[in-house]
């Protein structure tokens, strides 16, 4: 006789259960690896619920700067909002809230330091952005990727530091800190990325925009931590 591992989404409000296995390609377990879903995680489902799913990275302003951020660490960013704390992802354009919880541990409190994100800072969900696909010059390399990633470097222009996909057609800046943990920073060393050197973006290339769909999240807790996973993502854990 077999069992069957149920998937996250079937999962009911209020169960806990242990992931068991995740699937999918390299870029879904990357994605729910940033969420903090691995083999092992105990998370407690809060609900099922129908929103817009949206893609993309996120635009955001702080008292500083204007700033962008992949999804998936929008999720790992807990915010208040009028009394109610939430992710971050669930903002919606124009929205104000209070940085509460950064991911659940010193190093992810970390990468969102490095980009200006600290607890109690004030931010301003601006918009979802489009998908866009950066084309880069390092040495005699061509390098593609999208802004989500290409957020996660920080390089100095002019005497200033901005996220790499700040930069404009045809600029040159000097690569700085890598934010984000050791399998980014594996990721960009195989593509020829590394501290000190001179960066070039040659073109963007910016597809239509995103039409919000109607689509179900799971609304889980890990630990204090609160994030939501789509459900594309949340078909892809098996748990117990």
């Amino acid at each position: 006789m077999f069992f069957v591992l149920p998937i996250l989404s079937e999962v009911e409000p209020e169960e806990t259960v242990t992931v068991k296995k995740t699937d999918g390609g390299v870029e879904a377990k990357s994605h729910l690896n940033e969420l903090g879903i691995v083999k092992g995680t105990v998370l407690t489902v809060i609900a099922t619920e129908p929103v817009h799913v949206r893609a993309g990275p996120i635009s955001l302003k702080t008292a500083e700067k204007e700033l962008v951020i992949a999804r998936g660490w929008a999720n790992k960013i807990m915010v208040e909002r009028e009394g109610e704390v939430l992710p971050l992802l669930r903002l919606e354009a124009g929205e104000n809230g209070t940085v509460k919880n950064m991911g659940g541990s010193k190093s992810f409190e970390g990468y969102f330091t490095g980009l200006g994100i600290e607890m109690g800072s004030e931010i301003e969900f601006v918009k979802h952005l489009p998908d866009t696909t950066l084309m880069f010059k390092v040495d005699d390399l061509k390098i593609t990727m999208g802004e989500g990633q290409a957020s996660k470097m920080l390089v100095e222009r002019e005497g200033q530091t901005i996220q790499l996909n700040y930069l404009r057609e045809g600029e040159n800046a000097k690569m700085g800190k890598i934010v984000g943990g050791v399998s980014l920073l594996e990721k960009f060393k195989q593509m020829g990325l590394a501290e000190g050197k001179d960066i070039t973006l040659v073109r963007k290339n910016v597809q239509p925009p995103h039409v919000p769909k109607m689509g179900t999240y799971v609304s889980a807790k890990i630990g204090d931590q609160l994030v939501t996973i789509g459900q594309g993502l949340s078909g892809r854990v098996w748990v117990e």
